[in-house]
């Protein structure tokens, strides 16, 4: 059998493992999925008429920030999945089935493939999910064509590939599991400094450089564009340029972590 044939095979087994964990086990992704739809209803019927009479210069709108609040939420709701693949990596670690996969002969990459594309997958399905009830409290997308939603369907799918390796980094370095959960919490806390819930540029001035250029506000406003029919502008590039320096720097430095001799 070929190395490439091998790493197919392993790696097929690992993500069946990996879904089979999730199946058995889903407290950790609904309790995470449920943080995304509870900040979906808060600032729509709690805060909607608030936050639409700010983007309509006064004129209370709920259905208008529906359609701005989605885009963000369902980025938000991927990098709040990618937590729980933190927590399983270091699961894994610390409870000594890496060290027995060591031993065995299998082909060493498929155990973080595994981890990776199950994550991906687990990601997509909570949107689908988030996008449900977003859909069901009124959001619509009458604008976007065909190849605008696999546009967006693209962008959603690389973004969640950046965080999961970086996730998985993350899950590596952590000697437990709450220590993962703790160290990934910036993928819930980068978009509430984003563009998700109002724009930047009715943040204070200081801060909009923070908020304009980290990885979350470039993949909304593409998203938003996308699905809304808004203008993208530079948003485009810098979104797909923030997931990919994210995906290499994940992977390699996932593959150093863990393919460092245990001590």
């Amino acid at each position: 059998m070929s190395s490439l044939s091998l790493a197919v095979r392993d790696s097929s087994t690992m993500l069946r493992r990996n879904l089979l964990h999730a199946r058995r086990y889903p407290s950790l992704t609904l309790n995470l999925l449920l943080t995304p739809v509870m900040l979906l209803l808060l600032f729509v019927f709690v805060f909607g008429d608030v936050m639409s009479a700010g983007l309509g210069g006064g004129h209370a709108d709920r259905s208008e920030y529906i359609a701005y609040l989605v885009p963000g939420l369902l980025l938000m709701t991927i990098g709040s999945t990618t937590i729980g693949t933190a927590v399983s990596v270091s699961n894994d670690m610390s409870e000594g089935i890496i060290a027995r996969f060591r031993t065995m002969a299998i082909h060493r990459g498929s155990v973080l493939t595994g981890h990776v594309v199950g994550s991906v997958l687990q990601s997509l399905i909570s949107v689908v999910l988030v996008g449900a009830v977003a859909v069901a409290i009124g959001f619509r997308s009458t604008d976007a064509t065909a190849l605008e939603w696999i546009a967006a369907l693209g962008l959603l799918t690389l973004f969640a590939l950046a965080l999961t390796w970086i996730a998985v980094g993350m899950g590596l370095i952590s000697p437990n599991a709450e220590a993962a959960s703790n160290n990934a919490l910036p993928l819930i806390f980068l978009p509430l400094i984003s563009s998700a819930f109002v724009p930047v540029d009715a943040m204070p001035g200081w801060f909009q450089p923070v908020a304009e250029y980290q990885p979350f506000t470039p993949a909304i406003e593409t998203l938003r564009g996308l699905l809304l029919g808004g203008e993208i502008g530079h948003n485009g590039w810098l979104a797909v340029a923030w997931c990919l320096g994210l995906a290499v720097l994940g992977h390699f430095w996932s593959k150093a972590v863990f393919h460092r001799d245990p001590k």
